[in-house]
C-alpha cells in the first residue's frame, strides 16, 4: 500500500533525526573529552583571563565598534541621500563612493589609514581617530546602500502628502521619510553593527599597547601563555557572543514586529 504525502515526510524526518543522533553518540564515544576540557575549557586559564578581558578587551572592542558605528552612520545617511539627489553629480561622487568601500577589503582600508597616511603626509593620527575613520568608512558604504534601499521603499504618497501640506524638501524628508526609512532597515541595519563588531579586530594591524587591545588581540596573545592551549580564545569568542547574541535578538524582533505591521 502506497504511503501518503504525510506518511513520506514523517518517515524522511525519523530517518534524518536517526542519522542526526548516532552522530552525535559517535562524537560522544569517540572524542577525547579530558583533552578537550584541558585545551578548550581550562577553569584555570579562564579565571587568568578575568577581569582583563572585561576591563580592556571588552570594552575597548565596544568603544571602537561605537566610534565606527557614528561615523559610518552619519556618512552612510549623507552617502544615501546623495545617491538618490536630482543632481547627477551627487549620485556619480555616492555610487563610486559606495562601490569602491564595498569592493575593497577592509584590512587595506585599515593599513592606508595606519601605515600610508604617515608616510604619505609625514604625520600619525591617534588610533581611536584612526580606527573610526577606518571603521566608519568602510561601514558607511555598507549603511548608505541599506538606507538608500530604506528610503525607496517608502511609498512616494508620503512624500507627496508632506509637499502637499506646504513643507520643504528637507523637512519632508527629515521629518517624514528618513524616519520611516530607518524603521525599514532597523533589522539590516542590527546586521551591519554585528559584522562592524567582528571587523573591529583589524584594529590589531595598527600595532597595540596592552591598553588598547581588543577581544581578538587578547586572545591572540593569550594563548601565548604556558599550558593556555586554546582557552583564551574560547573566551574571547563568549565575549564577543555577550555582544552579539543581543544585536541578533534584536534584529528578529525588529523584523518581527515589520512583518506585523505590513500584514495589517
Amino acid at each position: 500500500m502506497a504511503m501518503t504525502m504525510r506518511q513520506r515526510a514523517k518517515l524522511s524526518r525519523g530517518i534524518q533525526y536517526g542519522i542526526l543522533g548516532a552522530a552525535v553518540l559517535v562524537v560522544l564515544v569517540v572524542a577525547d573529552w579530558n583533552t578537550i576540557f584541558t585545551k578548550f575549557f581550562n577553569p584555570e586559564v579562564i579565571a587568568a583571563q578575568f577581569p582583563g578581558v572585561i576591563v580592556t578587551a571588552l570594552k575597548n572592542t565596544l568603544i571602537y565598534t561605537a566610534l565606527g558605528f557614528v561615523l559610518g552612520l552619519a556618512l552612510g545617511v549623507v552617502l544615501a541621500l546623495m545617491k538618490i539627489s536630482s543632481v547627477a553629480p551627487y549620485r556619480w561622487i555616492a555610487t563610486v563612493y559606495i562601490e569602491f568601500f564595498r569592493g575593497v577589503p577592509a584590512l587595506l582600508v585599515f593599513i592606508a589609514l595606519g601605515y600610508g597616511i604617515p608616510l604619505a603626509f609625514g604625520f600619525s593620527m591617534d588610533l581611536l581617530v584612526t580606527v573610526c575613520l577606518a571603521l566608519g568608512i568602510v561601514e558607511s558604504a555598507y549603511i548608505a546602500e541599506t538606507l538608500r534601499a530604506g528610503l525607496q521603499a517608502v511609498p512616494k504618497g508620503q512624500y507627496e502628502a508632506a509637499r502637499s501640506l506646504g513643507m520643504t524638501h528637507t523637512r519632508a524628508m527629515v521629518t517624514i521619510i528618513i524616519p520611516q526609512a530607518f524603521r525599514i532597515i532597523l533589522p539590516p541595519l542590527t546586521n551591519e553593527i554585528i559584522l562592524l563588531t567582528k571587523d573591529s579586530s583589524l584594529v590589531y594591524l595598527l600595532g597595540l599597547t596592552a591598553a588598547q587591545y581588543e577581544l581578538s588581540k587578547f586572545g591572540r596573545e593569550a594563548i601565548t601563555q604556558p599550558e593556555a592551549g586554546l582557552t583564551p580564545l574560547v573566551v574571547a569568542g563568549a565575549c564577543y557572543l555577550v555582544i552579539t547574541l543581543p544585536l541578533g535578538w534584536l534584529a528578529r524582533r525588529f523584523e518581527k514586529r515589520n512583518n506585523a505591521k505590513t500584514r495589517k
